[in-house]
């Protein structure tokens, strides 16, 4: 910790500026605040958990910021969090340290670094409650307004940021995610620093158990105590900086850890070898799919090219082996006809040397002329053998190719049929021709006119079955998070339907009350009305006495009981009337509740159906028409 960034509470002015690092606890590496770049360090044993390192942050008072007794720390104000949870490496660094702590401390069920891209609200609070039952054994999470409970306990552990109510409606959203997972993080430092105090021994404890360490030990402690109160006495005397007491008291801890610098150097300069290297693997493993894709994707057209290219070669060849034919033919039947004069002309002059007698010196030039035309008979006829024998070779190498030719075409009309692109009127031609039709005259011309029929209109169905892709992967996301704000709302209401029940079980006490008020009520009259009989049994007895009066007094007690007891009905009718009415209003606002809510539900459940089937369906169709195309592309 530096001095000059620390909030100095002292009363006294700072006499000497220190831009200097403070060296209790320092080491030569590099430190940064607890709240910047988060470091994600690997597990280490129960023996290395307990022993600090020597180069290590360590909270001791001579490193803290000292505080005057006249000093006032500020009211509490909102912090804006200065880690860059926006920032996607760090968010899944943050990721990659949850899923690794939820796995070494024993998390009940599975979860990956792709669950924990956006979790849903039930993972979260799985999650939560997990690690804070590190902290507190006995917790478990509160089954209602979990908006509000969750962020209150963060603030009753100290978390000092804000964490919205809202945030914990929708989790797992791409906006609220990163705040959540940074909380997530505090809370397990939170349980590392909890779990790492309550493993430590006494501060002046002078045993161990069985393992001797150096730095809890009896030595450390004399030279940390000597330096905190060296330095403290010089404070006290006036001074702020204190160079020579640091230099000493690490000169002291070298010498009492046997620090090699020459060794401390190399390993940092291989642990920022290494971070240099990690930095550079990971950006290469962010750009890894990306660049085989597209090298995938040159290797493809490569390929295609080559292959348009054979095909041109092919159709020049078959329209030079036509030429050639036609040439040999040409030449084949001028040799004919030839021949047929020389046959002409040789029963000729057979004939003519049948019936004339010719000299031997005629006889001689006969026979020369007729060995010499013989010699170009045969010269002839071997150069016919050699153009038929070649002919025979081109048409076989021709037919070859051919063969070939037709079974490409027949596999791109299986594959188009397949795709449903044949014939025009298919359901994914849209009007289109994308047959190929075999015909004499094949040339460059037709390959250009069926690359403007064909190539470019599927090009232009992949663009769009990418857009469509894309569409239904957007709108798939909101119906989830509809439902989600559904399945909470639908939570609502089932609470205030608990509530409504409450209130009617209270209702119903009260009518049993009413009851049984009303029976003792009229317990109470039966005994007046016994009590009048008995009444009027003496009057009877005495009405020798007063017959008169006593018909009087008769008829006067009659009335008042006719009157009380008109009253006590009356009474009983509207209190039996009111509680009917609030029956009956309960009982119908409870049934109007339960209907609305099975209604909202099933319309639900059938537009999450409905949309469900009509994505599987459509992805199904888009799945496979993308699969055909890179079978295609690989065949090719």
């Amino acid at each position: 910790m530096s001095r000059a960034s620390s909030s100095r509470q002292s009363v006294l002015p700072l006499r000497v500026a220190d831009s200097r690092m403070s060296m209790v606890n320092a080491t030569p590496q590099s430190k940064e605040s607890a709240l910047g770049k988060l470091n994600i360090t690997k597990p280490q044993s129960g023996t290395s958990e307990r022993r600090t390192s020597f180069f290590g942050k360590r909270a001791s008072g001579a490193g803290m910021p000292r505080n005057s007794t006249f000093g006032t720390f500020g009211g509490p104000e909102k912090i804006k969090d200065p880690r860059p949870l926006h920032d996607k490496p760090f968010v899944q660094q943050c990721i990659k340290q949850l899923c690794e702590f939820l796995s070494e401390r024993g998390f009940p069920g599975t979860m990956s670094v792709k669950c924990l891209q956006s979790p849903s609200t039930k993972e979260f609070l799985k999650i939560f409650e997990f690690i804070y039952s590190l902290l507190d054994p006995t917790f478990q999470l509160p089954t209602s307004k979990i908006e509000e409970e969750i962020p209150r306990m963060l603030r009753d552990l100290g978390y000092p940021f804000a964490l919205s109510k809202s945030s914990m409606y929708s989790v797992g959203a791409p906006h609220t995610w990163p705040q959540v997972l940074g909380a997530l993080i505090w809370l397990i430092d939170t349980v590392k620093l909890f779990s790492s105090m309550k493993e430590q021994d006494l501060l002046f404890s002078d045993f161990s158990d069985g393992n001797f360490e150096i730095e809890d030990g009896v030595e450390f402690n004399k030279l940390f105590l000597d330096y905190t109160s060296e330095t403290y006495n010089r404070f006290m005397q006036g001074a702020d900086t204190f160079e020579e007491e640091d230099q000493e008291y690490l000169t002291k801890l070298k010498r009492l850890y046997n620090v090699d610098e020459t060794l401390l150097e190399s390993l940092a300069e291989k642990h920022r070898v290494l971070n240099d290297e990690v930095e550079r693997l990971e950006k290469e493993s962010q750009a890894d799919r990306l660049m085989a894709k597209r090298t995938e994707k040159l290797k493809l057209q490569t390929d295609q090219q080559k292959l348009q290219d054979y095909r041109n070669n092919l159709e020049s060849f078959k329209t030079n082996l036509v030429n050639k034919a036609s040439g040999i033919s040409e030449e084949l039947e001028a040799t004919v006809l030839q021949v047929e004069t020389l046959k002409q002309e040789q029963s000729r002059l057979q004939h003519i040397l049948v019936n004339q007698k010719f000299s031997p010196a005629d006889i001689e030039r006969i026979n020369r002329e007729r060995n010499e035309l013989q010699q170009t008979i045969n010269s002839q006829s071997r150069s016919l053998e050699e153009a038929e024998q070649h002919m025979w070779n081109e048409e076989i190498a021709l037919a070859k190719v051919k063969e070939r030719v037709e079974a490409k075409l027949a596999e791109y009309h299986k594959l188009a049929r397949k795709l449903k692109l044949i014939p025009a009127s298919a359901e994914n031609a849209c009007g289109r021709d994308f047959e190929i039709k075999v015909s004499a005259e094949y040339g460059p011309s037709t390959i250009a006119q069926y690359k403007v029929q064909i190539q470019n209109p599927l090009r232009n169905m992949i663009s769009e079955v990418d857009e469509e892709l894309s569409k239904l992967a957007n709108k798939k996301l909101s119906l989830e998070e509809v439902l989600e704000q559904v399945n909470s709302n639908v939570a609502d209401k089932t609470n205030d339907m608990k509530q409504l029940k409450e209130q009617i079980r209270r209702l119903d006490e009260q009518l049993e009350y009413g009851m049984q008020e009303c029976a003792r009520e009229e317990e109470k009259w039966a005994s007046d009305v016994e009590s009048m009989e008995n009444h009027r049994k003496l009057l009877e007895k005495r009405i020798t006495d007063g017959y008169d009066n006593a018909v009087e007094q008769l008829k006067a007690a009659q009335q008042q009981y006719h009157l009380v007891l008109q009253e006590t009905n009356e009474e009983r009718r509207t209190v039996a009337n009111n509680l009917h009415s609030v029956f009956t209003t309960a009982t119908s606002h409870l049934t109007n509740v339960e209907k609305f809510l099975e209604d909202q539900q099933k319309r639900v459940d059938r537009v999450y159906k409905e949309s469900l089937q009509e994505d599987e369906a459509e992805l199904k169709e888009l799945r496979d028409m993308v699969e055909s195309y890179i079978a295609k592309a690989d065949a090719l």
